[in-house]
């Protein structure tokens, strides 16, 4: 049975961007954010692999799943497929043409897709963003781990980890790292 790993950036107050959906405060320092790409090279945008010469292959995921809102962040840019090196999903009730055929738009029964993944083969599914998508897929216990990258500061306000209200859950760190900017690296497994 494949995993389904929550892996996302968030302030010390739990944000992981800001209401605008820009993520002004994370840290942008360029030893940690080597390390976290060695680490996890897959999560590094297809664009941005090309532009800085990472080719590795996919060590934990090779499927992500996305809200609307996360797309959209580099759908502004122009950014139509983002993770051209894994599956690509997309979950929106909004959205009504997909913008790129690469990416498979998902209006419905988010719960069952999610649900019929997780017993296929593969590696890893990463939810890369998408607080509505997170607090559903957690109400429904699909989510296996939580891997957050908690940054230095507080936000004061934004787009919360979860956007409803979840049930208390036992969380088990089974990793941590602690990191010269402050960044503290947290593995999780959902109890």
């Amino acid at each position: 049975m494949r995993e389904l790993t929550y892996y996302a950036a968030c302030s010390v107050d739990g944000y992981i961007a800001n209401i605008d959906g820009s993520h002004d405060g994370f840290s942008q320092d360029g030893k940690y954010l080597a390390h976290l790409f060695a680490s996890f090279p897959e999560t590094l945008p297809s664009h941005l692999r090309d532009a800085m010469g990472i080719h590795a292959d996919n060590k934990w995921f090779d499927a992500v799943l996305m809200g609307r809102k996360t797309y959209e962040v580099g759908l502004k840019d122009g950014v139509t497929n983002p993770y051209s090196h894994m599956k690509q999903y997309v979950f929106s009730r909004t959205m009504t043409k997909n913008p790129d055929e690469n990416v498979e738009l998902v209006s419905e029964n988010a719960v069952e897709l999610v649900t019929d993944m997780k017993n296929e083969t593969g590696k890893g599914i990463w939810l890369c963003g998408g607080a509505d998508l997170a607090t559903t897929l957690f109400a429904h216990k699909l989510i296996d781990r939580l891997i957050l990258k908690i940054n230095p500061f507080l936000m004061g306000s934004g787009i919360p980890l979860f956007s409803g209200v979840i049930q208390q859950t036992a969380l088990e760190l089974t990793n941590s790292n602690i990191y010269e900017n402050g960044v503290l690296l947290l593995h999780y497994r959902v109890r």
